[in-house]
């Protein structure tokens, strides 16, 4: 824990560090799962929203910290029912970001999210169903604008598991299931007259 609260410092330091910076909103659509599981389940719909800051190196590359509230889980299909298992993170992603000259970009890198809540069916055998913290890796692709208006696609892969579980409260279930989450989403940044050419 004392590791993350570094994160700020190491953003701050970047700032200062960075000659121009652009600040925006962005929100879209996410297409969540479990990963890494043996048992039957499909995909729940949800969104994404928050803010996003990106500190400039140059014309081309940038340091892209972001905040965001999202919305996450899977639908298990227990043989008899059909489950939702909701969970909502507070997500802050830091990526690696590069621009090419005609608006395209390529993006990547951590994500750490603090759970904020959970929406899950009553299971006397799971008094907490997520943990507090999940761990992924981000990869992503887009468009961006001279001025300032974006379109983007994302993938997080779960590195972390999603809870805690005793593989003997459910046997025959794989505990070890992690987060996976598509996301598609609209972007508006400020102070974009930063391109030499």
């Amino acid at each position: 824990m004392k590791k993350l609260l570094f994160l700020p410092l190491i953003v701050l330091s970047m700032g200062v560090f960075a000659q121009k910076f652009q600040l925006g909103i962005k929100g879209g659509v996410n297409i969540s799962n479990f990963t890494n599981s043996n048992f039957d389940h499909t995909s729940l719909i949800g969104f994404h929203a928050g803010g996003i800051l990106a500190f400039l190196i140059g014309n081309n590359f940038a340091i892209q910290p972001e905040v965001l509230f999202s919305t996450q889980g899977a639908r298990i299909n227990s043989g008899t029912t059909k489950n939702d298992y909701k969970v909502s993170y507070l997500t802050v992603p830091v990526l690696a970001k590069y621009r090419f000259n005609g608006g395209f970009y390529l993006e990547a890198g951590p994500q750490v999210g603090f759970k904020l809540n959970e929406n899950i069916p009553n299971n006397q055998s799971i008094n907490t169903f997520a943990k507090n913290l999940d761990l992924s890796i981000d990869g992503g692709l887009g468009w961006h604008s001279n001025g300032g208006f974006g379109i983007g696609a994302r993938y997080c892969i779960g590195i972390s598991k999603v809870g805690n579980f005793d593989a003997t409260v459910q046997p025959g279930y794989d505990p070890n299931f992690r987060n996976g989450v598509a996301q598609i989403f609209v972007f508006y940044t400020l102070f974009n007259n930063y391109r030499d050419h």
